[in-house]
């Protein structure tokens, strides 16, 4: 078992949020022996602590720089500390970086450069003055004081694996809270009381599955104890860094484990109560598991389905991922009993699709990826009618013009979406889904769909129905782009009389019917 626990609600807490697996217990983490750090450092960073050393001032890596290469990872940034204030630093940092040099945190003491290396890429640089916040209850913001010693500055940070240094250009390893043994071990701890560090910056909670999430760590029980109990504090923290977390959250290597831990800590019912509440609703379509459990599956599964650099889904891919994770929300709202004694979830797409819309607008997602994450939920069982009774090609090319550049994400949630343990049943969507894709490329060497257009115009439909600038316009264009679809290329003359057929037969009266402001 994971920690340190003393007390039995501590235990539970730390079973509750972390997700160990018996490849964590038998495989500790390698860890690079802190004697050859001076084989893994830039030079270049080398040459700025001895740059400081020789105006008398102590400088230091510190912070994630210095846990990945603890883990033998590449670092393309480097965070530094130093007992020097910014106005005297500054002119060492600007010598230093001559290829770039910042400053819009020199309030908190911090300043940036960049140095061109040979092999064309760039180092940047971060220093900021030794450290000791005092924080407001009310807020996560601190009130940034100067500190004095390099210990003291460690002791701010929010996890031991995160509060190590190493001094320029001595090469001292600096690990006040034996934080290079809880990275042997998968723990993240925090290194003052957790309770005290989550009251002060409550977004360390958010860092914390996080880190479940990229590190694939568990949360020592003292600590997941303090978390579950705290959740509430979050509610001072602003929506966007909230967003931030979530966000490398699932671009992490291990998503589905960090969403269990937010939801296991009480997290996500503060941000993201959607998720923990397909824990009450049991899917007829997999009654071996609840639509949460389901819903973790389907993120692996889509995870696993995206595509190298070349490909139509690079890895890692947020929207693709934020829709696996939100596609079955509307499930609770939509749950009823039906009178043969089965569970429906009618329309629970469409529903889905517009709760996921409110919640990633109130988490401050832009406007594009909104839309995107909601019509891939709104899309989401769209292919299994062709499951059931194979698509003319009018209705392929439909579905190819209506999932738009998202196509290759939908057939990857589609697929995804689909953890049936009946293997006929699988081996049938399967081949379906070839099917369907092979169709398209076909259909895609007879004409580019991503172009297809109605052959008379927005201009040309007013002109020949005379009626002015409207939502009447907009319903004939629909019509004539689904006739577009189903017929094919017929050329003007016969799009203009199917326009004319269609609006005395129909589209007059529902024109009429249409709400006007």
């Amino acid at each position: 078992m994971v920690g340190t626990a003393h007390a039995g609600n501590a235990q539970k807490a730390a079973q509750a949020v972390t997700h160990k697996s018996a490849a964590h217990e038998a495989a500790p983490v390698a860890v690079v022996d802190a004697s050859s750090l001076s084989g893994r450092i830039r030079p270049e960073a080398v040459e700025l602590g001895r740059m400081f050393e020789e105006q008398g001032y102590e400088l230091a890596l510190v912070g994630g720089a210095v846990r990945d290469l603890l883990l033998g990872r590449h670092v393309h940034d480097y965070d530094f500390t130093t007992s020097a204030r910014p106005e005297q630093f500054e002119p060492i940092l600007r010598r230093w970086g001559h290829d770039g040099f910042w400053d819009m945190g020199r309030k908190f003491g911090t300043l940036g450069a960049k140095r061109r290396l040979g092999n064309g890429h760039d180092l940047s640089a971060e220093v900021t003055t030794y450290r000791s916040d005092q924080y407001d209850r009310d807020s996560r913001k601190p009130e940034v004081n100067y500190g004095t010693s390099l210990e003291g500055d460690l002791s701010r940070r929010d996890f031991t694996i995160n509060c190590m240094a190493v001094r320029l250009p001595s090469m001292e390893l600096v690990d006040p809270f034996d934080g290079r043994s809880d990275l042997k071990k998968r723990l993240l701890r925090t290194p003052i009381d957790a309770r005290t560090s989550f009251s002060d910056d409550p977004l360390r909670m958010m860092r914390a599955v996080r880190f479940v999430a990229q590190l694939g760590f568990d949360i020592e029980a003292d600590t997941a104890e303090a978390l579950m109990d705290m959740t509430d504090r979050l509610s001072i923290v602003s929506a966007e860094r909230v967003r931030d977390e979530l966000s490398k959250l699932l671009l992490s290597d291990h998503a589905s484990e960090g969403v269990e831990a937010l939801v296991d800590s009480g997290l996500a019912d503060m941000m993201l109560p959607e998720i923990p509440a397909l824990k009450m609703t049991i899917d007829p379509e997999h009654p071996h598991k609840d639509v949460y459990t389901h819903t973790l599956t389907v993120l692996d599964r889509a995870i696993a389905l995206e595509t190298g650099p070349d490909g139509p889904v690079p890895a890692p891919d947020l929207t693709l991922r934020m829709a696996a994770l939100l596609h079955d929300i509307g499930k609770p709202r939509t749950r009823r009993f039906e009178a043969n004694g089965k569970v429906s979830f009618l329309h629970h797409d469409a529903v889905g699709a517009s709760m996921a819309k409110k919640r990633l607008r109130a988490l401050r997602y832009d406007k594009q990826f909104v839309h995107d994450v909601c019509r891939l939920i709104d899309l989401h069982l769209r292919f299994h009618g062709y499951v059931d009774e194979r698509w003319t090609d009018s209705a392929v090319r439909r579905y190819v013009v209506d999932a738009g550049d998202l196509y290759a994400r939908l057939n990857r949630l589609t697929r995804a979406d689909a953890t049936t343990r009946n293997r006929r049943k699988a081996r049938i969507f399967d081949e379906a889904m070839d099917e369907m894709e092979a169709r398209v490329i076909d259909l895609k060497k007879q004409e580019d769909l991503s172009r297809v257009r109605p052959e008379i115009d927005g201009a040309q439909i007013m002109r020949l129905l005379g009626i002015a600038p409207g939502p009447a316009v907009g319903l004939a264009y629909k019509h004539m782009l689904a006739f577009r679809l189903d017929r094919g290329e017929v050329g003007e003359q016969a799009a203009q009389q199917e326009l004319l057929r269609w609006w005395k037969n129909e589209g007059q009266a529902a024109a009429q019917s249409l709400p006007r402001h």
